[in-house]
């Protein structure tokens, strides 16, 4: 599981990736701009935007597209957020619909603003895919919502398929990297949805390249296990700008591909893992898998 060697200026071969313009991808990026919606593939300068458009698929980002947040690694702009769009749910499930998804992801910025953290926007887009497209498979990746159960419920209650929060990194350097978040209220979050409902498989992701080492990744994935997370995905660390963190390591294919058997060795359903991988990235197909327990 050892890394490549030390990061340079230039991004090794297997993490340069050209945009590939194609019809599809056009039509998604007409479909996204003609609903005023937001999506995490651009507004977090996700390296697989070419791909997932271009498979007529994308992460729908809800709650706006400014964060009450400043993470360390994430493009997504902070600052104060504007009220939410009460039209929004409905126009996400209109793309969900135009697309023809039989699965969609659905994130958000974490609104700390708000009383219910942007949890009940969330459960009124899951409501509104779910009543104009009842065949489409549905993923949630949410934010802590400060770990109020009571909002967590709000969420597991619309009945998402997957529900995601990505722990983001070890313990270790969570507060360089998330700084508002908490390892272990992270942890209690997913430990929690699990218990009010277990039939709804749990997920999370980390990034490697932040200066981690082996043995906290080995003790991170444990941990997750061990509150109940049945999915997990693990990715590259790409410095947005010179004004987040920088990257410490270039993980070389073939550790990924290690920490992937790891994680099944640990008893987790399935994992994805790749210098690409993000926690959306082919998510329908890790909740293929899960839908084989």
């Amino acid at each position: 599981m050892s890394a490549a060697p030390e990061v340079g200026r230039e991004r090794p071969p297997w993490l340069r990736v050209r945009l590939r313009a194609s019809p599809e991808f056009e039509r998604v990026q007409q479909l996204v701009e003609g609903q005023r919606l937001n999506t995490v593939c651009f507004s977090a300068a996700c390296p697989n935007l070419g791909e997932c458009w271009s498979r007529g698929t994308a992460t729908f980002m809800i709650g706006g597209n400014t964060c009450t947040r400043a993470c360390g690694f994430c493009d997504v702009a902070t600052g104060r957020p504007g009220a939410l769009d009460p039209g929004e749910p409905a126009r996400v499930a209109q793309a969900v619909a135009e697309l023809g998804l039989r699965f969609a992801v659905v994130t958000a910025v974490a609104r700390d603003d708000l009383a219910d953290g942007g949890a009940g926007q969330m459960a009124a887009t899951v409501r509104a895919i779910r009543e104009r497209c009842p065949g489409t498979g549905i993923e949630v990746l949410i934010p802590d919502y400060k770990g109020c159960e009571r909002d967590l419920r709000t969420v597991l209650d619309a009945r998402p398929d997957v529900l995601n929060h990505n722990l983001e990194t070890v313990e270790r350097l969570q507060r360089s990297v998330r700084k508002a978040g908490r390892y272990a209220r992270s942890l209690g979050l997913l430990a929690r949805a699990a218990k009010l409902a277990p039939e709804i498989p749990t997920k999370s992701g980390i990034m490697l390249g932040l200066g981690e080492t082996d043995l906290e990744i080995d003790q991170t994935l444990r941990d997750l296990r061990t509150h109940g997370v049945r999915l997990v995905t693990l990715g590259q660390y790409l410095r947005p700008s010179p004004d987040h963190l920088p990257v410490d390591r270039w993980v070389a294919p073939e550790a990924f591909d290690a920490w992937a058997e790891r994680a099944r060795e640990l008893g987790f359903r399935d994992a994805a893992a790749g210098p690409l991988v993000r926690s959306s990235y082919h998510a329908d197909r890790l909740a293929e898998a899960r839908a084989e327990e």
